[in-house]
């Protein structure tokens, strides 16, 4: 019982990395994009 409680939580762990890390590209792309619009 307690390796599948860890194993979830090492999964939960991961997905969440996985979800911050496209926010941040996400985030990145739109930084980028107002930037070029400043520009011009």
């Amino acid at each position: 019982m307690k390796k599948l409680f860890t194993l979830t939580i090492c999964v939960f762990v991961l997905a969440a990395c996985n979800t911050v890390q496209g926010i941040g590209k996400d985030v990145k792309k739109a930084g980028e994009v107002v930037e070029g619009a400043g520009k011009k």
